[in-house]
């Protein structure tokens, strides 16, 4: 069996490397294509030296653009890697331009495709992530689904049950793998002179809210309001499109908001590890706040992680300031005593098991 890995931004590189690392244990045949969809320092090379992942044997470059203009460089680019190498499985993770343009790209050549965290749905076509991972999923040969609701999504779009997988989720691995090494190795609590459990951790990167200067002004409002609410500072990474739209907005930062660049994985992990509260918009973050024990707010009008929110780990705010505020004030007194739905930590072990099996 000849695997190739197609990685594309930071959550793929995060949540592909158990699947990489357990390649690499059983000596089998892979190799990676990295896209370039993140090519930042920051955001993109760093996580390849923390989590000590190889260099992948191909790297496309291929920077930002328009969605057409991203998915159509990133396929040219990944078809004629995938023609040169042939491999007999390609996986893709998750629902990036880099993940359809790999599993089209490999579909087309008559190679098989794996899709890692299938199913997930959000049912709001507005977004340009539920769209690629509703045309990835049906044109993968075998779907691995994290959770049974994920699943289920899936047999109801008519997909065939002998393709679906539930593995449970690859970022329960990731995180089991890094929570201690983490904790001996940033110090970035100390550098910013935070106490545990002291401080809010907000994210906001999503298209569809931060290219809105309504949107991105009531969500910084709201974090604001919410830390000094708490009698706590906000923490804020800023992701570059982020940075750059508060900027051409001439949105004012507040002055109880700690601003800086993205950090590391191990940093970040630290940083949700001890948190009063998470509020983002990002979907790895819901479950990783999950993982955690951390209670989170997720601003936005819907999600794909629906399973957080059942066990009442999650409430789903919507994008005005007020209903943020108040979602906020919920999840800040919410004891964290949910079990985990999103899996044990061997999800990685799983998804080779099942590729070993169907392509011997």
């Amino acid at each position: 069996m000849k695997t190739c890995v197609i990685l594309g931004t930071r959550p793929e590189i995060i949540k592909m490397a158990p699947v990489v690392r357990e390649l690499e244990k059983r000596k089998a045949d892979h190799f990676m294509i990295h896209t370039g969809q993140h090519y930042s320092y920051e955001m993109d090379r760093v996580f390849f030296e923390e989590l000590a992942l190889p260099e992948p044997r191909y790297n496309l470059n291929v920077g930002s653009g328009s969605h057409g203009t991203q998915t159509g460089s990133i396929l040219q680019g990944i078809e004629a890697v995938l023609i040169r190498e042939r491999p007999d499985v390609v996986l893709v993770q998750g629902d990036t331009n880099t993940v359809l343009a790999g599993a089209l790209a490999a579909a087309k050549l008559e190679i098989g495709v794996g899709h890692v965290e299938a199913g997930l749905r959000s049912f709001d076509r507005k977004m340009p992530e539920e769209v690629n991972r509703i045309l990835a999923d049906h044109v993968s040969d075998l779907l691995f689904a994290p959770t049974e609701v994920s699943k289920e999504n899936l047999l109801k779009e008519g997909i065939g049950e002998e393709r679906i997988f539930v593995t449970g989720n690859t970022v329960v691995d990731s995180l089991r793998q890094n929570l201690a090494i983490s904790e001996e190795r940033s110090k970035v609590l100390e550098g910013l002179h935070l106490e545990k459990g002291g401080y809010v951790l907000a994210t906001m990167h999503r298209q569809e809210n931060v290219d809105e200067p309504k949107r991105l002004g009531s969500m910084m409002t709201a974090v604001s309001r919410t830390a000094a609410r708490m009698g706590l500072p906000a923490i804020l990474p800023l992701h570059p499109r982020t940075r750059k739209n508060v900027t051409s907005f001439k949105i004012a930062l507040p002055e109880n908001m700690t601003v800086m660049d993205p950090v590391g994985y191990m940093d970040f992990i630290q940083l949700e590890a001890h948190a009063r509260l998470v509020m983002t918009d990002s979907g790895g973050l819901q479950e990783e706040a999950c993982i955690l024990g951390v209670p989170c707010v997720t601003m936005r009008d819907s999600t794909e992680r629906p399973e957080t929110v059942d066990v009442g780990a999650n409430v789903l705010a919507g994008v005005e300031e007020d209903g943020i505020v108040a979602a906020a004030k919920e999840m800040s007194s919410r004891p964290a005593d949910w079990t985990c739905p999103l899996g044990d930590g061997l999800a990685s072990v799983r998804i080779i098991d099942i590729l070993e099996k169907y392509y011997k």
